[in-house]
């Protein structure tokens, strides 16, 4: 079945009642502890029908919603209440999404305010060319957290590989130190928190048990994205479906838990051999293994 077929059928059967959607979503979140999905992963398929993949969503598990920017906007083409009513009334939440802090941003902190969400959150900045870039960011972020404790939001930046590689300061010719350490200890935790994507980090070569105890209570979400062996730090391709990677996700969530951890996003942004809903039905099915607390 097609990706158009699938979305269309997926809204026959769910298009009489919300009811029969709840029932498995609810169930889901009272036995195992609460995870959510970042829209992109379904890129291919939002544009299409965002209400039929939100119901998908809800029935494969979900209970909590990342948006993100894409064709249509944070919203999808709603209005902000309207966009997370809709989500509300599958049994999710819509608690944060990704946005471009380069413009617009205190009408996205007003719009995110009026959804209902508890976060916005910065994506990327990409690569800098020194260790001033970098606290420069620091500056802007803590800025950006001012605008979002105004409107009642948390704010927080999700990191990529390159903010976990060594760079040496070129006023003292000597000092070494990584992005990711510069960005944390140049923002104020009371305006600035982090999402840590866990893939990201280890693609780096970077263990993340370490850094949730290197810093505690500072990475309040994460993105959950499995990462097959022996590929390229940049790849994008190296995301496969929970379970069938090289990440120890057992070994992680629960010490990321105890250390304040509370937002547990799937992601996946490669689909070799599946598709973006097959996916993510089956990461649904490997995030039901953790309960915590």
């Amino acid at each position: 079945m097609d990706r158009r077929a699938f979305l269309k059928n997926s809204s026959i059967v769910a298009g009489g009642s919300a009811l029969g959607l709840l029932a498995p979503s609810r169930l889901v979140a009272q036995t195992h502890y609460p995870y959510g999905i970042q829209l992109y992963t379904l890129r291919e398929d939002m544009p299409d029908d965002p209400q039929a993949v939100l119901r998908q969503l809800a029935q494969f598990g979900y209970s909590q919603i990342e948006s993100y920017e894409g064709p249509q906007g944070m919203f999808w083409g709603q209005s902000p209440a309207r966009f997370a009513a809709y989500v509300r009334d599958l049994g999710m939440d819509l608690v944060a999404s990704h946005c471009s802090i380069n413009e617009g941003f205190e009408q996205k902190a007003s719009d995110a305010a009026e959804a209902g969400m508890q976060y916005l959150i910065c994506p990327l900045i990409g690569p800098q060319a020194s260790m001033d870039d970098y606290r420069r960011y620091a500056d802007t972020f803590n800025r950006c957290g001012e605008i979002c404790r105004s409107n009642g939001l948390g704010f927080a930046y999700h990191n990529h590989h390159y903010s976990f590689f060594n760079m040496t300061n070129d006023s003292t010719g000597g000092e070494s130190l990584k992005p990711q350490d510069i960005l944390m200890q140049n923002t104020d935790p009371d305006l600035v928190d982090f999402e840590l994507d866990i893939f990201w980090l280890v693609a780096a070569g970077e263990d993340p048990i370490h850094w949730l105890r290197k810093y505690p209570g500072r990475f309040p979400f994460s993105h959950v994205k499995d990462r097959l062996a022996n590929m390229p730090a940049d790849s994008f391709s190296a995301t496969t479906t929970l379970g069938q990677g090289i990440i120890d996700y057992p070994s992680i969530l629960p010490v990321a838990y105890e250390l304040g951890m509370r937002w547990f996003m799937v992601e996946q942004e490669s689909y070799a051999g599946t598709t973006p809903l097959d996916s993510s039905r089956d990461n649904a099915v490997y995030m039901q293994q953790f309960r915590f607390g």
